[in-house]
């Protein structure tokens, strides 16, 4: 296996967000190798409009969509809001799947995490991410499913990870698991 690039994306605008968190903690625990790019523009998209597929790209649209296509794979941590995902990131996904057939997504592997302080973790939210990224033909890893649950047990005021046994294993797994999924779907392995 060659060295990988993953992008990371929050589905959080929140400064301080624990899903941010996550993913900068997953940035401490790549192993050799792997480089975690963390996207932080997806307040500057543009709200996703077919007229606007017309003309120009939209720069921070062109921006993102460079990328997805450039990384080996994604990395999506996503907030729980209404059992459901964050409109923001919704938003995202709508352009990073245009045009239909050719976008960015499509047959991009992905890995799903994501934390709240609820009991259940992130796990609705999770399901209708899944969902739509099955929708949109994006491999996405099955197991381990990462839900961090009380995450304000496991991030200071901040936003930072403070650490806890399982849930490194869990990210680690999660990479590793994402990084065969990204090798599968290399071009060199590609039909």
């Amino acid at each position: 296996m060659s060295d990988l690039t993953f992008l990371a994306i929050s589905g959080s605008l929140r400064r301080s967000s624990h899903n941010t968190g996550l993913l900068r903690a997953v940035q401490n625990l790549a192993p050799h190798g792997v480089t975690i790019d963390l996207y932080e523009g997806l307040g500057r998209l543009p709200f996703f409009n077919e007229d606007l597929e017309d003309g120009p790209e939209p720069a921070a649209v062109a921006d993102l969509s460079r990328r997805v296509r450039e990384a080996d794979g994604v990395l999506i941590a996503t907030p729980e809001y209404n059992s459901a995902i964050p409109g923001v990131l919704m938003n995202a996904l709508d352009w990073l799947s245009r045009p239909a057939g050719r976008h960015a997504l499509r047959h991009k592997p992905v890995a799903v995490l994501g934390a709240s302080p609820s009991q259940f973790g992130t796990a609705r939210g999770q399901l209708v991410l899944r969902q739509i990224l099955h929708r949109i033909q994006a491999p996405v890893v099955a197991h381990p499913e990462v839900t961090v649950f009380q995450s304000h047990q496991r991030f200071d005021a901040d936003g930072t990870f403070t650490g806890d046994d399982i849930t490194e294993h869990l990210l680690r797994a999660l990479l590793a698991e994402l990084a065969v999924l990204a090798d599968l779907h290399a071009p060199a392995h590609a039909l």
